[in-house]
């Protein structure tokens, strides 16, 4: 039985002419934590926005666990959740009631305690979602993308903005969903966040996907061009110190 749960095949979004992404192909295996990376405008938020669904494709073809993404996006819909850049939800409601909210939009019947205290907001249960933090918002939007359990996780850049100890909590959650047996699709800025937790990373830059590996085989790749940088090899760093001084803990 084939791992494969994904399958872009000369993907393609034209603005104006103009190729944004431009007839790419890869793969992730089911289970997979799988992160595109590039600079700004090289195209990975339009490529997870075709791979949702949420925009139309001008070439090419994206499978997702066998269904046609361009062919049956309402099937695709059911199957994948989606954690937005920035999440919004209805100020005046309650983090119970959206829990609830999202999984009837599946035709589920969600727990929002349990949901909720995976993430690390138990104690928000009955708060509104105006009195949340930016770290807080996000992890709300991850237990209400899972409310259906889906088959693959979309994360666009999740960690943006948000302070030491939220991010590395971020990544504590990306690795839970990924336990789970739920395949995550992710794009950052961070290397770090990418080396951290990625199986595998895409390269893009000017719509195209330069590379392709692990990143451990990516860097032995550069190293082995010759490539040499000043080393200082240190057991911590900065944010290590911060999260030291200020503590482990969410501050909520």
């Amino acid at each position: 039985m084939s791992k494969t749960l994904v399958e872009v095949s000369g993907l393609r979004k034209l603005y104006d002419d103009k190729a944004v992404v431009d007839d790419i192909s890869f793969t992730v295996d089911k289970g997979e934590v799988f992160g595109i990376l590039g600079p700004n405008g090289a195209g990975k938020t339009t490529t997870l926005e075709m791979m949702e669904s949420l925009r139309p494709i001008d070439g090419g073809k994206i499978i997702i666990d066998g269904i046609n993404v361009a062919e049956d996006p309402e099937a695709v819909k059911r199957i994948i959740g989606v954690q937005p850049q920035t999440a919004a939800f209805q100020d005046k409601q309650k983090l119970s009631e959206i829990i609830t909210m999202f999984a009837a939009a599946y035709g589920e019947r969600a727990d929002p305690k349990r949901l909720l205290e995976e993430v690390d907001l138990a104690t928000k249960t009955n708060s509104y979602a105006e009195q949340l933090s930016g770290g807080q918002r996000q992890r709300l939007s991850i237990a209400a993308a899972l409310v259906h359990n889906p088959k693959v996780f979309f994360m666009d850049e999740p960690t943006t903005g948000l302070d030491p100890q939220a991010r590395r909590n971020l990544w504590d959650l990306t690795r839970m969903v990924q336990a789970k047996g739920v395949t995550v699709i992710l794009t950052t800025h961070y290397m770090d966040e990418a080396e951290l937790l990625c199986d595998r990373v895409a390269i893009m830059d000017k719509g195209k996907i330069i590379a392709l590996d692990t990143p451990h085989n990516l860097i032995k790749k550069l190293l082995a061009k010759g490539f040499k940088k000043e080393q200082h090899v240190e057991q911590a760093n900065l944010e290590d110190v911060f999260i030291e001084l200020t503590g482990k803990a969410l501050r909520e």
